[in-house]
């Protein structure tokens, strides 16, 4: 029960990575996008954009790392070595997202409410596969 709760915490905070990246990478040029991430005018946004692009994909790969451990996970059965890869690249991937959230945190109390969306999911998922 606890692995299957913990795939599922899993898998939402991979799309929720693959959503941020669809914003910061394909949406960029959307003032509403923009200005979700704090940017208030055109001027910024266009600097802003090449960074935000690459930081898309950074939550792009994170979220594929999360996917890819999960399926090896569940395709080898206990103790097989494709379940103990997909364990090893889940909390990989599900660690970095978490720490990320931490390093947005250290920029500002402002980032407060962005740190947690980014961050809740994969930290439970994260201990939950631990004991999973």
């Amino acid at each position: 029960m606890i692995a299957i709760i913990a795939t599922v915490l899993a898998a939402l905070a991979a799309l929720l990575h693959v959503y941020i990246f669809v914003m910061e990478s394909v949406q960029w040029t959307r003032p509403r996008v923009w200005r979700r991430f704090g940017v208030r005018e055109q001027a910024q946004a266009d600097v802003i954009r090449p960074m935000a692009y690459n930081q898309g994909f950074y939550n792009l790969f994170l979220a594929i790392g999360a996917i890819l451990g999960i399926v090896l996970f569940w395709a080898g059965g206990p103790d097989a070595p494709a379940e103990i890869a997909g364990r090893a690249l889940t909390l990989f991937s599900l660690g970095s997202m978490a720490a990320a959230a931490l390093v947005l945190l250290t920029t500002g109390a402002g980032y407060l409410r962005a740190a947690l969306i980014q961050g809740t999911l994969p930290l439970i998922g994260f201990v939950l596969f631990l004991f999973a």
